[in-house]
């Protein structure tokens, strides 16, 4: 990749269902911010006239593309649309961004300069030093942090916001995974690409970004994400539990024949 944070090898996902006020306001902070990076704005056929309005942005810069969904397919597949689409046009790095202004635009050189310094994978977070949340009422924050804190103790991967959906991808992590088969269960996919990652030893970093909470329209978070994504993340690590307790079962039994051996050695009369 180029010593540059952002160049036009860099695609920023948006996806929106919905946007029809934010989307130009953060296509125009991110044109600003991060000129030379490229846009593709997903929409899976919002009722209130996004998509025509994303069309409209398009016609008007070259470095802004449209991909039109039927119907509300969910985060997790606009992503993987999105991927599929950058990965196709050869892209370096594909980054996530929400379409209703919790990202800063101003903050994703923070991702793309842990990227060009060797990272596959760079997580913009809240509950690393220097992360913060605005305007997130008290209840919410801590039902984000605990179950962060949940999701990290239960798989230990040794990461802060496994839940955070600003990012920044090497190619080559997204080409390793495998896309079609990540759990939809709320908001999920996104600890599952963090622990996959993981799991198979790339570069994954954290840096700290300010989240803040929308100022137009509705969040399209749900209670489906306490009880559907916390329910996967615990089979997950009940999993990664046994599969721990077998290794350590089979280095133990490894030893304890090694020391049976030496032992016979030292004692012939055995």
């Amino acid at each position: 990749m180029s010593n540059q944070a952002a160049d036009a090898s860099t695609l920023v996902i948006i996806p929106t269902y919905n946007e029809l006020e934010n989307l130009p306001l953060i296509v125009d902070r991110l044109r600003t911010s991060a000129p030379e990076v490229d846009i593709l704005i997903v929409d899976d056929n919002s009722p209130d006239g996004t998509g025509a309005r994303a069309d409209e942005l398009s016609a008007a810069d070259s470095q802004i593309h449209v991909m039109h969904r039927e119907g509300k397919g969910g985060l997790c597949a606009a992503y993987m649309a999105g991927f599929a689409w950058g990965l196709e046009r050869e892209y370096s790095v594909l980054c996530e961004m929400d379409a209703d202004g919790s990202h800063a635009p101003e903050q994703l050189h923070l991702l793309l300069e842990e990227v060009a310094n060797g990272a596959d994978l760079v997580i913009g977070s809240r509950y690393v030093p220097g992360g913060r949340v605005v305007n997130w009422p008290k209840n919410r924050w801590l039902l984000s942090k605990g179950g962060n804190v949940y999701i990290n103790l239960a798989l230990g991967a040794g990461l802060s916001d496994m839940t955070a959906g600003y990012r920044a991808f090497r190619r080559e992590l997204l080409e390793a995974l495998p896309l079609d088969e990540l759990s939809n269960a709320g908001y999920i996919f996104q600890v599952e690409i963090a622990y996959r990652a993981v799991e198979l030893g790339f570069d994954v970093r954290e840096v700290p970004i300010t989240f803040t909470e929308r100022e137009i329209g509705e969040s399209k978070l749900d209670g489906s994400f306490v009880k559907d994504s916390l329910l996967e993340v615990t089979k997950w690590g009940l999993n990664h539990r046994g599969e721990q307790a077998k290794e350590l079962l089979k280095e133990m039994s490894g030893l304890a024949k090694y020391e049976w051996n030496h032992f016979k050695k030292q004692n012939t009369w055995l």
